[in-house]
Parts: C-alpha cells; sequence; structure tokens
C-alpha cells in the first residue's frame, strides 16, 4: 500500500494586469464625463459595471488565492465602489422608481466619498511598497476622492470638479501604463516597462536583503 502524501501547488497568475485595466477602463470614460467630452452617464454604466466592477473583483478573487491581502483588498474595495457608483446613477435616472429618485441627497455620496479618501490614504502608504507606478495610481486617486468630496458638499465646486476630472484622467493613463507593464514584463521576461523600486521606507528587510543591501 503506498502511504505517500503528494502536494500539489496550483499557482495563479498575477491578475494585476486585468485589475488595472479594468480601472483604466472606467476612468477614462467616466472622466471624459466630469471633463465635458461627453454628456451623460448612460454609456459610462456598462463600463463601470463590468470593467470597473467585475474586472477589479475578478483580480480581487485571484489575489486573494495568491494570498495577496494588500491586492485582494484594493481590487474588492475599488469593484464594490465601481458597482455602488452605478447603482447610485441608476438611483438617479429614475430606473428604480421615482420615490428613490426623489429622495437623492449628494451630500450622502459624499460621506461615501469621504470613506474611500480615508481608505485610499492609508492604502497609499501600503503601495509606497509596491512600486512606484501602482504609487503613482493610488497618490491620483487621492485627488480624485478628495475632489469628488468638496464637490459634493459643494465646496468650491467648479475647482473641485475638475481636481476630480483631471485626476481621474491621469488614473486612467498611469493605469494604462501599471496594466501594460504587468502583461509585457513578465511575457518578456525582462523589465520591458520600468515601474520603479519600492520606496523601502516602511517594510523591514529580511535579513538576506538587509546584507545586500549592506554589501552594494
Amino acid at each position: 500500500m503506498n502511504t505517500q502524501t503528494q502536494n500539489v501547488k496550483i499557482v495563479n497568475a498575477d491578475p494585476s494586469a486585468l485589475g488595472l485595466f479594468g480601472l483604466a477602463m472606467v476612468t477614462i470614460v467616466a472622466s471624459s464625463q466630469k471633463l465635458g467630452l461627453t454628456e451623460g452617464v448612460s454609456y459610462a454604466l456598462p463600463w463601470a459595471i463590468f470593467l470597473g466592477g467585475f474586472a477589479q473583483l475578478f483580480a480581487c478573487f485571484n489575489d486573494s488565492k495568491r494570498q495577496n491581502v494588500f491586492g485582494t483588498t484594493a481590487f474588492g474595495a475599488y469593484g464594490f465602489f465601481w458597482l455602488a457608483v452605478g447603482a447610485s446613477w441608476m438611483i438617479n435616472a429614475g430606473v428604480f422608481g421615482q420615490t428613490l429618485k426623489a429622495g437623492v441627497d449628494p451630500k450622502q455620496i459624499g460621506f461615501a466619498y469621504l470613506g474611500y479618501l480615508i481608505f485610499t490614504i492609508f492604502m497609499t502608504i501600503g503601495a509606497m511598497e509596491t512600486h512606484k507606478v501602482l504609487f503613482t495610481v493610488f497618490f491620483l486617486i487621492d485627488f480624485l476622492f478628495l475632489g469628488l468630496t468638496l464637490s459634493s458638499f459643494g465646496i468650491a465646486h467648479e475647482f473641485t470638479h475638475m481636481l476630480a476630472a483631471y485626476s481621474e484622467l491621469l488614473i486612467a493613463l498611469v493605469s494604462f501604463y501599471g496594466s501594460a507593464a504587468a502583461v509585457l514584463n513578465p511575457h518578456f521576461g525582462r523589465e520591458f516597462l520600468p515601474v520603479g523600486k519600492p520606496f523601502g521606507v516602511f517594510k523591514k528587510l529580511s535579513v538576506k536583503e538587509a546584507e545586500m543591501k549592506k554589501a552594494s
């Protein structure tokens, strides 16, 4: 009788390329509306649901399998954010009835933006130990939520609205780059698109890393 136990390790591909692509797509579409290049949110809604929501949730679930707490939390939180935004747009459009539409208070979504601003601030600190492209994405998201929060509360509305609009456009551009790097770098087996090293401020170095850094 064979009593040997075999351990099978299932390796999942890094889902960050798809997650960043989803973020890039929804933000470039949404920013076009904020910048006045397009009108309404009817055609922004599918991208919010499928790219902003489901694509990032797919990345979330797969990062969870890789035991990546940071990626799981980031993609999950922003994935659900875009689903909530999509639902908010539908409420405002009267999809769920005029009673819900009549009860819309912009300040409530302002508090939601404030909550995500707080969340993004501590995620930005965590992103300092990933790479500089991802840190830049989070840094820009901070300004997006700052602008959205203040404009929702009617504080310097025109300026803060445009702050959110341009921040969102920049998020899209940097996310496209980050997605491309996440695909092409492992595909070519080299750093085809540089993403920058971690800042190395908060994360403790392992003994081996410390020795290598000291030797260099």
